[in-house]
């Protein structure tokens, strides 16, 4: 069985996106590209929400991704991708599959040889964490204040303990902070 591993990024303050959706804010240097890479390496597979999924699938198979992040675009491209959807009918960006239910997700989660990962997506992860499906959460804090936009846990609906499991500082200023979810009492 493999794990639902969460990656998201925040701002100091808590966002994972800044107002109307500004995501120009990450501090992304030598460092970080590094941890990407190795992170996405130790994914046997990535899960995304729709929107997500649209998004990465618009830069990461162009040239100027390619340009800019060989050794991230190489990996990003390889890696099966798995969409939670009800409204696409493909995932062209593949190979690529997609998911109906979080009954699909569980049992591709108990299938998987290797750990799933998700990034952004955060509809989708939430969800995911409160039917127990998400067994680690890395949050990447920055260094950054946006002073408002869209809330790290937005859409969380009740209380999850979370165990800090690890903690890394990048000379950026970055703090990759990762929790184990648990259970309430």
């Amino acid at each position: 069985m493999g794990r639902v591993v969460v990656f998201m990024v925040a701002s100091a303050d808590g966002f994972y996106e800044g107002p109307g959706r500004a995501f120009d804010w990450p501090v992304v240097d030598e460092e970080f590209g590094a941890f990407a890479v190795e992170q996405l390496a130790g994914f046997g597979g990535l899960l995304f929400g729709r929107i997500t999924y649209q998004g990465m699938a618009a830069y990461w198979p162009t040239p100027e991704a390619e340009r800019e992040d060989p050794r991230t675009a190489a990996l990003m491209n390889a890696v099966p991708k798995y969409v939670a959807t009800l409204t696409l009918e493909h995932a062209d960006w593949g190979p690529g599959r997609i998911l109906r239910s979080t009954g699909e997700i569980a049992e591709l989660r108990e299938q998987a040889g290797a750990d799933l990962g998700v990034f952004g997506s955060n509809g989708l992860w939430v969800r995911l964490l409160e039917t127990g499906l998400v067994d680690e959460i890395r949050i990447m804090t920055m260094p950054v204040a946006l002073g408002g936009g869209r809330s790290l846990f937005t859409g969380i609906h009740s209380r999850v303990h979370l165990e800090l499991t690890d903690t890394r500082v990048f000379r950026s200023g970055n703090v990759l902070l990762t929790y184990r979810p648990r259970p309430a009492g």
